[in-house]
């Protein structure tokens, strides 16, 4: 992988990919797969070092996260918990050689399946958990320690999972702040520090809460907060902590670091998603991908693919379909699965569960289907 060029990182349900380009976004090549084939939840980079992190695991493998020091051409794996195998190799010494398995304890035992996603910034390296915990790392990744606090937090009782259990999907930095984090949780909300994590605030209340304090807000339960599913959630670039979130019950943004949300779906043709993405430089440009429902099969609208851009901070929507496709098609793009590089004009990836990884290279107009035939895309990052 070049540093020179643009790489899209994906994780996969049969491991992590490269899928890397020249810089003029050009010349596309697939690597892969990486990390002994494990499910691969999300990979982040780090562009100043080249060195990556995949973090993923399941039933089977235990919870893990992969470290690479020579930009994706050698991993090493940092194994947090147990799976079904270790518990074999336990009992099959035959079973053990083949895997390498050594018996050695490991720092978490059994207490989470997964790892569900990372986020690095200011040289600390954070991992979400399935069930819903918060791991850091100081040392890239080789240790980790839980962020207790937030698994401490007085509404942890009350935290329900969604479709695919509690998990801790979300991490979000601020670039200027190493002390401010925001995590989102399914089903539970957004919450943000400002401490480092030593106290976290749940923060998903309506901007016109008193309104909806008595009664359903039409896109979300009562009590005058957002639904507590969000799925997707990105900091815009700049000042003033502009968040945007896709949740299940729709697309929303807050102008103050969480403490309040506007909902920002007219003209959006569902208010059921999962990613969401903001533009490098412009925080009023953002982009999201509808599907048609929760329970109505969780494909786009009309059979008919359509990443949805918005210019002005989700006052209006466009639909972007030039390049993807239009009939008969019922894929679905997942909650990390769509990313984007910092060129200029800026590029927008995303990845389905149908193995392919599309690309605009001019914010949204055209799209170009960039590699095919991979496994169920699970995430998708970009290193640049």
């Amino acid at each position: 992988m070049a540093l020179d060029g643009v790489t899209v990182l994906v994780g996969t349900t049969k491991g992590g990919f490269l899928v890397s380009g020249d810089a003029d976004r050009q010349g596309w090549s697939v690597e892969g797969p990486l990390c002994d084939g494990w499910p691969i939840n999300h990979i982040v980079g780090d562009p100043e070092t080249g060195r990556l992190w995949a973090g993923g695991g399941g039933d089977w493998n235990g919870a893990g996260v992969w470290r690479s020091e020579d930009s994706g051409k050698t991993w090493e794996l940092a194994k947090l918990t147990k799976g079904m195998a270790d518990d074999w190799a336990a009992n099959d010494p035959d079973f053990a050689a083949m895997i390498g398995w050594t018996g050695a304890p490991l720092p978490f035992g059994d207490t989470f399946e997964q790892i569900w996603s990372l986020g690095y910034a200011h040289g600390a390296l954070y991992a979400g958990t399935k069930p819903a915990g918060l791991l850091k790392s100081t040392d890239h990744g080789k240790t980790w320690e839980k962020v207790e606090a937030l698994s401490n937090h007085p509404s942890a009782d009350s935290w329900n999972p969604g479709a695919a259990g509690l998990v801790l999907h979300t991490i979000v930095s601020d670039p200027d702040d190493p002390q401010k984090l925001w995590i989102g949780i399914s089903a539970a909300g957004v919450f943000a520090t400002e401490d480092g994590g030593q106290t976290w605030e749940r923060r998903n209340r309506l901007s016109n809460a008193e309104a909806c304090a008595d009664h359903h807000h039409p896109a979300a339960p009562a009590n005058g907060e957002t639904g507590h599913c969000v799925h997707n959630m990105m900091r815009a670039p700049g000042g003033g902590d502009v968040l945007y979130q896709q949740n299940h019950h729709g697309v929303w943004r807050s102008s103050d670091g969480g403490r309040s949300w506007d909902d920002i779906n007219d003209g959006l043709p569902s208010t059921f998603g999962f990613p969401i993405r903001v533009h490098p430089r412009d925080p009023n440009t953002l982009w999201t991908l509808p599907l048609n429902g929760d329970s109505a099969g969780r494909y786009p609208p009309d059979a008919a693919a359509a990443v949805w851009r918005s210019r002005d901070g989700g006052q209006s929507w466009q639909d972007m379909r030039e390049g993807l496709p239009q009939d008969s098609c019922y894929f679905t793009v997942l909650r990390q699965a769509m990313g984007g590089d910092r060129q200029d004009p800026a590029g927008i990836y995303f990845g389905t569960n149908s193995g392919s990884i599309f690309a605009s290279f001019d914010e949204g107009d055209n799209w170009h289907e960039i590699a095919r035939h991979l496994p169920t895309v699970l995430a998708v990052e970009v290193l640049d």
